[in-house]
Protein backbone atom coordinates (compact mmCIF):
# COMPACT_ATOMS: atom_id res chain seq x y z
CA UNK A 1 0.00 0.00 0.00
CA UNK A 2 2.66 1.97 0.84
CA UNK A 3 4.49 1.60 -2.16
CA UNK A 4 1.13 2.04 -4.01
CA UNK A 5 1.31 6.06 -2.57
CA UNK A 6 4.73 6.38 -3.26
CA UNK A 7 4.04 5.52 -6.97
CA UNK A 8 0.94 7.83 -7.37
CA UNK A 9 2.92 10.65 -5.37
CA UNK A 10 5.82 9.99 -7.99
CA UNK A 11 4.01 9.76 -11.20
CA UNK A 12 1.92 13.20 -9.92
CA UNK A 13 5.55 14.95 -9.46
CA UNK A 14 6.51 14.18 -12.92
CA UNK A 15 3.22 14.79 -14.61
CA UNK A 16 3.71 18.25 -13.17
CA UNK A 17 6.86 19.12 -14.32
CA UNK A 18 6.49 18.01 -17.62
CA UNK A 19 3.24 19.95 -17.95
CA UNK A 20 5.43 23.15 -16.06
CA UNK A 21 7.81 22.45 -18.55
CA UNK A 22 5.34 22.63 -21.84
CA UNK A 23 3.60 25.78 -20.30
CA UNK A 24 7.31 27.15 -19.94
CA UNK A 25 7.91 26.53 -23.86
CA UNK A 26 4.42 27.98 -24.87
CA UNK A 27 4.80 30.87 -23.37
CA UNK A 28 8.77 31.86 -24.80
CA UNK A 29 7.03 30.74 -28.14
CA UNK A 30 3.83 33.57 -27.61
CA UNK A 31 6.52 36.08 -26.56
CA UNK A 32 8.83 35.62 -29.72
CA UNK A 33 5.97 35.47 -31.64
CA UNK A 34 4.33 38.76 -30.26
CA UNK A 35 7.69 40.62 -30.92
CA UNK A 36 7.11 43.52 -33.45
CA UNK A 37 9.05 41.94 -36.52
CA UNK A 38 12.77 42.42 -37.48
CA UNK A 39 11.66 43.96 -41.32
CA UNK A 40 14.03 42.91 -43.99
CA UNK A 41 17.04 45.22 -44.39
CA UNK A 42 17.97 45.84 -40.71
CA UNK A 43 21.21 46.31 -39.10
CA UNK A 44 22.92 44.04 -41.67
CA UNK A 45 21.37 45.94 -44.88
CA UNK A 46 21.47 49.40 -42.83
CA UNK A 47 25.11 48.70 -42.16
CA UNK A 48 26.67 47.25 -45.25
CA UNK A 49 24.33 47.34 -48.48
CA UNK A 50 27.14 46.18 -51.74
CA UNK A 51 23.98 47.65 -53.99
CA UNK A 52 24.21 51.41 -52.35
CA UNK A 53 28.17 51.25 -52.56
CA UNK A 54 27.26 50.35 -56.59
CA UNK A 55 24.78 53.22 -57.00
CA UNK A 56 27.39 55.21 -55.95
CA UNK A 57 30.08 54.18 -57.87
CA UNK A 58 28.10 53.79 -61.10
CA UNK A 59 26.80 57.42 -60.58
CA UNK A 60 23.44 59.02 -61.46
CA UNK A 61 23.83 58.80 -64.99
CA UNK A 62 24.15 55.45 -65.93
CA UNK A 63 21.19 54.48 -62.62
CA UNK A 64 18.17 56.27 -61.35
CA UNK A 65 17.64 54.65 -57.80
CA UNK A 66 17.01 51.30 -56.24
CA UNK A 67 14.90 49.51 -54.23
CA UNK A 68 13.94 45.77 -52.07
CA UNK A 69 11.77 44.13 -54.56
CA UNK A 70 8.70 41.54 -53.37
CA UNK A 71 10.84 38.63 -52.73
CA UNK A 72 13.39 40.87 -50.87
CA UNK A 73 15.95 41.16 -53.43
CA UNK A 74 17.80 44.52 -54.27
CA UNK A 75 16.78 45.76 -58.19
CA UNK A 76 18.88 48.38 -59.46
CA UNK A 77 17.24 50.72 -62.35
CA UNK A 78 20.06 51.45 -65.05
CA UNK A 79 20.42 53.08 -68.58
CA UNK A 80 22.83 50.76 -70.26
CA UNK A 81 23.50 47.40 -70.39
CA UNK A 82 27.70 47.37 -68.94
CA UNK A 83 25.61 49.09 -65.76
CA UNK A 84 23.36 46.26 -66.01
CA UNK A 85 26.25 43.54 -66.27
CA UNK A 86 27.88 45.40 -63.33
CA UNK A 87 24.71 45.16 -60.71
CA UNK A 88 24.19 41.49 -61.98
CA UNK A 89 27.67 40.20 -61.02
CA UNK A 90 27.23 42.56 -57.63
CA UNK A 91 24.45 39.59 -56.94
CA UNK A 92 21.06 42.45 -57.32
CA UNK A 93 18.75 42.45 -60.19
CA UNK A 94 18.92 45.40 -62.54
CA UNK A 95 15.78 46.50 -64.50
CA UNK A 96 16.50 48.56 -67.70
CA UNK A 97 14.63 52.23 -67.45
CA UNK A 98 15.18 55.27 -69.89
CA UNK A 99 15.62 58.32 -67.46
CA UNK A 100 18.48 58.54 -65.56
CA UNK A 101 18.90 59.39 -61.65
CA UNK A 102 20.01 63.11 -63.13
CA UNK A 103 17.24 63.54 -65.09
CA UNK A 104 14.80 62.71 -62.54
CA UNK A 105 16.31 64.62 -60.00
CA UNK A 106 16.38 67.62 -62.25
CA UNK A 107 12.35 67.58 -62.89
CA UNK A 108 12.26 67.99 -58.98
CA UNK A 109 14.37 71.19 -59.05
CA UNK A 110 12.30 72.59 -61.61
CA UNK A 111 9.31 71.86 -59.26
CA UNK A 112 11.18 73.29 -56.75
CA UNK A 113 11.34 76.37 -58.59
CA UNK A 114 8.17 77.01 -59.61
CA UNK A 115 5.70 79.31 -57.56
CA UNK A 116 4.99 77.02 -54.02
CA UNK A 117 1.67 75.43 -53.89
CA UNK A 118 0.60 74.51 -50.15
CA UNK A 119 -0.91 70.81 -50.22
CA UNK A 120 1.31 69.51 -52.65
CA UNK A 121 4.24 66.73 -52.48
CA UNK A 122 6.55 64.76 -55.18
CA UNK A 123 9.04 62.61 -54.96
CA UNK A 124 10.84 59.97 -57.44
CA UNK A 125 9.32 56.88 -58.35
CA UNK A 126 11.95 54.23 -58.91
CA UNK A 127 9.99 51.59 -59.92
CA UNK A 128 8.16 53.61 -62.30
CA UNK A 129 11.03 55.43 -63.47
CA UNK A 130 8.87 58.82 -62.99
CA UNK A 131 8.42 62.04 -61.27
CA UNK A 132 4.97 61.84 -59.08
CA UNK A 133 3.59 64.72 -58.19
CA UNK A 134 0.37 64.90 -55.85
CA UNK A 135 -1.95 67.08 -54.56
CA UNK A 136 -4.91 67.48 -51.53
CA UNK A 137 -8.18 68.44 -51.65
CA UNK A 138 -7.05 71.74 -50.61
CA UNK A 139 -5.35 72.45 -53.93
CA UNK A 140 -7.38 74.68 -56.23
CA UNK A 141 -8.00 73.85 -59.69
CA UNK A 142 -6.01 76.92 -60.89
CA UNK A 143 -3.29 75.98 -59.17
CA UNK A 144 -3.20 72.41 -59.70
CA UNK A 145 -3.50 73.39 -63.55
CA UNK A 146 -0.28 75.74 -63.35
CA UNK A 147 1.48 73.12 -61.62
CA UNK A 148 0.68 70.60 -64.26
CA UNK A 149 1.58 72.73 -66.92
CA UNK A 150 4.90 73.09 -65.36
CA UNK A 151 5.19 69.57 -64.80
CA UNK A 152 4.31 69.02 -68.91
CA UNK A 153 7.33 71.55 -69.86
CA UNK A 154 9.47 68.81 -67.93
CA UNK A 155 8.39 65.62 -69.58
CA UNK A 156 6.06 63.28 -69.93
CA UNK A 157 8.23 61.58 -67.03
CA UNK A 158 6.11 63.68 -64.10
CA UNK A 159 2.82 61.94 -63.48
CA UNK A 160 0.48 63.88 -61.91
CA UNK A 161 -2.10 62.47 -58.98
CA UNK A 162 -4.77 64.15 -57.08
CA UNK A 163 -4.71 62.79 -53.15
CA UNK A 164 -7.04 62.35 -50.54
CA UNK A 165 -7.08 63.78 -47.15
CA UNK A 166 -4.68 66.64 -46.55
CA UNK A 167 -1.10 66.74 -46.09
CA UNK A 168 -0.19 68.70 -42.78
CA UNK A 169 2.26 68.03 -40.10
CA UNK A 170 1.33 65.20 -37.45
CA UNK A 171 1.51 67.67 -34.28
CA UNK A 172 -1.08 67.41 -31.70
CA UNK A 173 5.03 58.14 -30.59
CA UNK A 174 6.69 56.57 -28.28
CA UNK A 175 5.72 58.56 -25.43
CA UNK A 176 3.86 62.05 -25.96
CA UNK A 177 5.44 65.05 -25.00
CA UNK A 178 3.38 67.88 -24.57
CA UNK A 179 3.46 71.99 -24.96
CA UNK A 180 1.04 75.07 -25.15
CA UNK A 181 1.56 74.25 -29.08
CA UNK A 182 0.23 70.96 -28.91
CA UNK A 183 0.90 67.37 -28.11
CA UNK A 184 4.04 65.39 -30.13
CA UNK A 185 5.80 62.17 -29.61
CA UNK A 186 9.62 61.25 -28.64
CA UNK A 187 11.25 59.84 -30.98
CA UNK A 188 14.95 58.88 -30.23
CA UNK A 189 16.92 60.11 -27.25
CA UNK A 190 20.56 61.22 -27.98
CA UNK A 191 23.56 62.90 -26.52
CA UNK A 192 26.02 65.35 -27.09
CA UNK A 193 28.46 63.65 -24.49
CA UNK A 194 27.82 66.23 -21.80
CA UNK A 195 24.09 65.79 -21.69
CA UNK A 196 21.13 63.97 -23.30
CA UNK A 197 18.38 65.25 -25.29
CA UNK A 198 14.85 64.28 -27.21
CA UNK A 199 15.15 64.12 -31.31
CA UNK A 200 11.97 64.71 -32.25
CA UNK A 201 9.91 67.03 -35.15
CA UNK A 202 11.16 70.96 -35.55
CA UNK A 203 7.73 71.49 -36.82
CA UNK A 204 6.68 70.61 -32.82
CA UNK A 205 7.50 74.11 -31.59
CA UNK A 206 10.41 76.57 -31.73
CA UNK A 207 13.18 77.07 -29.86
CA UNK A 208 12.16 77.69 -26.16
CA UNK A 209 9.40 75.28 -26.30
CA UNK A 210 8.91 73.85 -22.96
CA UNK A 211 7.73 70.43 -23.02
CA UNK A 212 5.75 68.36 -20.19
CA UNK A 213 5.23 64.28 -19.53
CA UNK A 214 1.16 64.69 -18.69
CA UNK A 215 -1.41 66.99 -19.48
CA UNK A 216 -1.35 68.94 -16.02
CA UNK A 217 1.90 70.18 -16.63
CA UNK A 218 3.37 68.96 -13.34
CA UNK A 219 6.05 66.86 -14.71
CA UNK A 220 8.36 68.73 -16.96
CA UNK A 221 10.68 67.13 -19.37
CA UNK A 222 12.71 69.99 -21.18
CA UNK A 223 13.05 72.82 -23.39
CA UNK A 224 13.51 73.13 -27.18
CA UNK A 225 17.07 74.19 -27.90
CA UNK A 226 17.85 73.96 -31.46
CA UNK A 227 16.41 72.45 -35.16
CA UNK A 228 15.65 73.26 -38.02
CA UNK A 229 11.73 74.10 -39.84
CA UNK A 230 10.76 74.35 -42.73
CA UNK A 231 13.29 73.04 -44.96
CA UNK A 232 14.51 70.06 -42.74
CA UNK A 233 12.06 68.51 -39.75
CA UNK A 234 14.20 68.37 -36.72
CA UNK A 235 14.57 69.80 -33.25
CA UNK A 236 16.04 68.68 -29.92
CA UNK A 237 14.71 69.01 -26.40
CA UNK A 238 17.43 69.28 -23.32
CA UNK A 239 16.19 66.55 -20.82
CA UNK A 240 16.29 69.08 -17.53
CA UNK A 241 17.42 66.64 -15.51
CA UNK A 242 20.48 66.68 -17.95
CA UNK A 243 19.90 62.57 -18.56
CA UNK A 244 17.51 60.55 -20.61
CA UNK A 245 17.36 57.63 -17.44
CA UNK A 246 16.87 54.31 -17.54
CA UNK A 247 15.64 52.66 -21.10
CA UNK A 248 17.81 55.20 -22.96
CA UNK A 249 17.96 53.19 -25.98
CA UNK A 250 14.75 51.66 -25.81
CA UNK A 251 11.51 53.06 -28.21
CA UNK A 252 8.66 52.40 -26.21
CA UNK A 253 5.88 50.67 -28.90
CA UNK A 254 2.67 50.42 -26.25
CA UNK A 255 1.78 48.05 -23.37
CA UNK A 256 4.81 49.12 -21.44
CA UNK A 257 7.15 47.02 -24.17
CA UNK A 258 9.60 48.53 -26.52
CA UNK A 259 12.49 47.70 -28.76
CA UNK A 260 16.24 48.14 -28.61
CA UNK A 261 17.54 50.63 -31.10
CA UNK A 262 21.05 49.66 -32.26
CA UNK A 263 22.13 51.57 -34.64
CA UNK A 264 21.40 54.13 -37.73
CA UNK A 265 21.07 53.38 -41.21
CA UNK A 266 19.49 54.50 -44.63
CA UNK A 267 15.62 53.72 -45.44
CA UNK A 268 15.30 51.69 -49.04
CA UNK A 269 12.27 51.60 -51.20
CA UNK A 270 10.23 48.78 -50.31
CA UNK A 271 11.71 48.01 -46.74
CA UNK A 272 9.34 47.17 -44.41
CA UNK A 273 9.70 49.91 -41.31
CA UNK A 274 7.65 50.69 -38.49
CA UNK A 275 6.88 54.01 -36.66
CA UNK A 276 5.49 54.39 -33.03
CA UNK A 277 3.61 56.96 -31.78
CA UNK A 278 1.60 58.96 -28.69
CA UNK A 279 -1.50 58.61 -30.95
CA UNK A 280 -1.70 54.97 -32.83
CA UNK A 281 0.78 53.59 -31.26
CA UNK A 282 2.92 50.78 -33.21
CA UNK A 283 2.04 50.58 -36.99
CA UNK A 284 4.14 48.81 -39.98
CA UNK A 285 4.55 49.31 -43.79
CA UNK A 286 7.10 49.92 -46.53
CA UNK A 287 8.95 52.89 -47.59
CA UNK A 288 7.25 53.94 -51.23
CA UNK A 289 10.28 56.90 -52.32
CA UNK A 290 13.18 58.78 -51.01
CA UNK A 291 14.11 62.37 -51.18
CA UNK A 292 10.33 63.56 -51.29
CA UNK A 293 9.05 67.29 -50.64
CA UNK A 294 6.34 68.17 -49.04
CA UNK A 295 4.71 71.71 -49.43
CA UNK A 296 2.96 72.22 -45.37
CA UNK A 297 0.86 74.61 -44.83
CA UNK A 298 3.55 75.94 -42.31
CA UNK A 299 6.39 75.18 -45.05
CA UNK A 300 8.04 73.28 -47.68
CA UNK A 301 10.02 70.28 -46.53
CA UNK A 302 12.40 68.09 -48.13
CA UNK A 303 14.57 65.20 -48.26
CA UNK A 304 12.19 63.31 -46.56
CA UNK A 305 11.69 59.35 -46.69
CA UNK A 306 7.67 58.59 -48.15
CA UNK A 307 5.73 55.35 -46.83
CA UNK A 308 2.17 54.08 -46.68
CA UNK A 309 2.49 53.94 -42.80
CA UNK A 310 -0.42 55.91 -40.99
CA UNK A 311 0.14 58.31 -38.86
CA UNK A 312 -2.06 60.74 -36.95
CA UNK A 313 -1.93 64.26 -35.29
CA UNK A 314 0.15 63.75 -32.16
CA UNK A 315 2.13 61.23 -33.76
CA UNK A 316 4.72 63.89 -34.77
CA UNK A 317 8.57 63.49 -33.79
CA UNK A 318 7.87 59.63 -33.07
CA UNK A 319 10.39 57.16 -34.13
CA UNK A 320 10.89 55.14 -37.60
CA UNK A 321 12.66 51.89 -37.74
CA UNK A 322 13.49 48.57 -39.08
CA UNK A 323 14.82 45.99 -37.47
CA UNK A 324 16.43 47.51 -34.58
CA UNK A 325 18.02 50.49 -36.51
CA UNK A 326 16.69 54.18 -36.41
CA UNK A 327 15.22 55.57 -39.80
CA UNK A 328 13.49 58.67 -38.94
CA UNK A 329 11.07 60.71 -36.74
CA UNK A 330 7.53 61.64 -38.36
CA UNK A 331 7.19 64.79 -40.15
CA UNK A 332 3.54 64.73 -41.82
CA UNK A 333 1.50 63.14 -44.10
CA UNK A 334 -2.56 62.95 -44.93
CA UNK A 335 -4.66 60.02 -44.53
CA UNK A 336 -5.26 58.44 -40.77
CA UNK A 337 -4.69 54.89 -39.13
CA UNK A 338 -8.79 54.23 -40.44
CA UNK A 339 -8.47 54.71 -44.14
CA UNK A 340 -5.13 54.65 -44.30
CA UNK A 341 -2.58 57.34 -45.89
CA UNK A 342 0.97 58.46 -46.67
CA UNK A 343 3.04 59.72 -44.02
CA UNK A 344 6.47 61.45 -44.66
CA UNK A 345 9.68 61.03 -42.37
CA UNK A 346 12.46 62.99 -41.33
CA UNK A 347 16.05 61.20 -42.02
CA UNK A 348 17.65 60.40 -38.16
CA UNK A 349 20.93 60.63 -39.97
CA UNK A 350 21.32 64.12 -41.40
CA UNK A 351 19.40 65.81 -38.51
CA UNK A 352 22.16 63.61 -36.53
CA UNK A 353 25.31 65.62 -38.35
CA UNK A 354 23.71 68.68 -38.62
CA UNK A 355 22.80 68.70 -34.64
CA UNK A 356 26.45 67.74 -33.44
CA UNK A 357 24.92 64.00 -31.14
CA UNK A 358 24.56 61.10 -31.89
CA UNK A 359 22.14 58.45 -30.74
CA UNK A 360 22.36 57.07 -26.97
CA UNK A 361 23.31 53.58 -26.63
CA UNK A 362 24.13 50.60 -24.46
CA UNK A 363 27.40 50.20 -25.07
CA UNK A 364 30.01 53.46 -25.85
CA UNK A 365 30.98 53.35 -29.86
CA UNK A 366 34.44 52.16 -30.97
CA UNK A 367 36.08 55.65 -31.77
CA UNK A 368 35.73 55.96 -35.59
CA UNK A 369 32.98 53.58 -35.70
CA UNK A 370 30.48 55.30 -38.16
CA UNK A 371 28.18 52.68 -37.85
CA UNK A 372 28.28 52.18 -34.05
CA UNK A 373 28.40 55.64 -33.24
CA UNK A 374 25.14 56.52 -34.44
CA UNK A 375 24.10 53.87 -31.58
CA UNK A 376 20.62 52.94 -30.39
CA UNK A 377 18.00 55.78 -29.31
CA UNK A 378 15.21 55.27 -27.10
CA UNK A 379 11.72 56.77 -28.27
CA UNK A 380 11.11 55.52 -24.99
CA UNK A 381 12.33 58.82 -23.97
CA UNK A 382 9.66 61.63 -22.24
CA UNK A 383 9.40 60.82 -18.48
CA UNK A 384 11.37 57.79 -18.15
CA UNK A 385 12.15 54.85 -20.26
CA UNK A 386 10.70 51.59 -21.31
CA UNK A 387 14.18 49.86 -20.45
CA UNK A 388 14.48 47.29 -17.73
CA UNK A 389 16.68 45.48 -15.51
CA UNK A 390 17.50 41.68 -15.53
CA UNK A 391 14.73 41.19 -12.72
CA UNK A 392 12.12 43.13 -14.57
CA UNK A 393 13.09 41.48 -17.67
CA UNK A 394 12.40 38.18 -16.20
CA UNK A 395 8.86 39.33 -14.51
CA UNK A 396 7.49 40.35 -17.73
CA UNK A 397 5.20 38.66 -19.15
CA UNK A 398 5.39 40.12 -22.25
CA UNK A 399 9.02 38.83 -22.50
CA UNK A 400 10.73 35.37 -22.45
CA UNK A 401 11.33 35.99 -19.06
CA UNK A 402 8.60 33.99 -17.24
CA UNK A 403 8.68 31.22 -19.77
CA UNK A 404 12.59 30.33 -19.34
CA UNK A 405 11.86 30.72 -14.86
CA UNK A 406 9.02 27.98 -15.56
CA UNK A 407 11.17 25.80 -18.31
CA UNK A 408 14.28 25.91 -15.47
CA UNK A 409 12.09 25.38 -12.69
CA UNK A 410 10.00 22.25 -14.61
CA UNK A 411 13.63 20.85 -15.47
CA UNK A 412 15.16 21.00 -11.53
CA UNK A 413 11.88 19.19 -10.19
CA UNK A 414 12.04 16.13 -13.29
CA UNK A 415 15.20 16.08 -11.57
CA UNK A 416 14.42 16.17 -8.17
CA UNK A 417 11.83 13.67 -8.04
CA UNK A 418 14.55 11.61 -10.56
CA UNK A 419 16.61 11.77 -7.71
CA UNK A 420 13.99 10.99 -4.94
CA UNK A 421 12.99 7.76 -6.74
CA UNK A 422 16.47 6.53 -7.31
CA UNK A 423 16.80 7.43 -3.12
CA UNK A 424 13.53 5.65 -2.04
CA UNK A 425 14.07 2.70 -4.34
CA UNK A 426 17.30 2.86 -2.65
CA UNK A 427 16.13 2.89 0.63
CA UNK A 428 13.56 -0.58 -0.34
CA UNK A 429 16.51 -2.39 -1.55
CA UNK A 430 18.21 -2.03 1.61
CA UNK A 431 15.22 -3.00 3.37
CA UNK A 432 14.48 -6.12 1.44
CA UNK A 433 17.82 -6.90 2.18
CA UNK A 434 17.82 -6.45 5.50
CA UNK A 435 14.91 -8.66 5.70
CA UNK A 436 16.26 -11.37 4.03
CA UNK A 437 19.18 -12.12 6.00
CA UNK A 438 18.03 -10.78 9.26
CA UNK A 439 20.48 -7.57 9.64
CA UNK A 440 19.28 -4.10 10.26
CA UNK A 441 21.20 -1.25 9.03
CA UNK A 442 22.54 1.89 10.75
Amino acid sequence: MRHARRRIVRRTARLTAVGGLLLGVAMIAHAVASEPPRAPGGSARALADPATGLVARLGASRTAGSWIDADGRRVVAVTDEDAAGEVRRAGARAKAVRHSMRELMSATRALGSAPRVAGTAWTVDYRSNEVVVRGDHTVSAADWSELTEVAQGIGGFVRMERTGGVFTTRLNGARPILSTAGRCSAGFNVTDGRRDYILTAGHCGPNGSVWFADATARRQVGRTVDGSFPGDDYSLVRYDAGRAGDGADVVAVGGDRGVRITGTGEASVGQRVFRSGSTSGLRDGRVTALDATVNYPEGTVTGLIETDVCAEPGDSGGPLFAGGIALGVTSGGNGDCRAGGTTYFQPVTPALTALGVRLITATPPAAGDDAASAGAPAGAAAGGGTGSTAPSRLTDPGSTGPGLLIVAGSLVALAATRRLRTELDRRDYRRRYAATWGRGWG
